[in-house]
């Protein structure tokens, strides 16, 4: 069962780079419909681009639900750290480049996520497999799951006033 977890959570490195890429500019291409604007970023907030990781990987985790017949008992616990790590990496790498150079750079960006995405997944594998955990543990970490979307949708609409949630370019807040 542990290589066919393995090749699921590659593949799911994949699928949340390329729909996270695509999400980048659902919400214009639907000529900025709110309802595209849950899933999609409506600005170029780091808030709003942390969304590109979250909202891919909680889809494949909904799909690699349907496929698996057979999943690990830590399951929801390994994918909700794995999940609430990416935006962690992708907060830490870039505001620590950022320190560093002083400024952000595209590429720099795009690198950030796909190691974010990459270290997400691994840690995700590893803790599929890591010692039984008790089943309360899974029951908390789908309550988490359900609040960091949650999180995103509320404040896409109705953002902190933080430099998290600003706009750079437009110094606007959400939608």
């Amino acid at each position: 069962m542990q290589s066919k977890i393995l090749k699921f959570e590659l593949i799911g490195v994949l699928f949340i780079i390329s729909l996270g890429s695509l999400l980048h500019f659902t919400f214009g291409w639907a000529n900025k419909l709110w309802l595209v604007g849950i899933f999609s970023a409506v600005n170029e907030s780091t808030w709003e681009h942390l969304k590109l990781a979250v909202i891919p990987a909680l889809w494949w985790m909904l799909i690699e639900m349907k496929i698996l017949k057979e999943k690990p008992e830590n399951f929801f616990f390994a994918k909700t750290k794995g999940i609430y790590s990416m935006p962690f990496f992708i907060g830490v790498i870039f505001y620590s480049y950022k320190a560093i150079l002083g400024k952000d750079l595209l590429i720099l960006d795009i690198l950030t996520f796909i190691i974010a995405v990459i270290l997400g997944q691994l840690i995700s594998y590893k803790l599929m497999f890591w010692t039984s955990l008790p089943k309360i543990y899974n029951k908390i970490a789908i309550l988490f799951l359900l609040l960091l979307f949650f999180s995103f949708v509320v404040f896409t609409f109705y953002p902190p006033h933080n430099f998290l949630f600003q706009d750079p370019i437009t110094f606007k807040y959400g939608i």
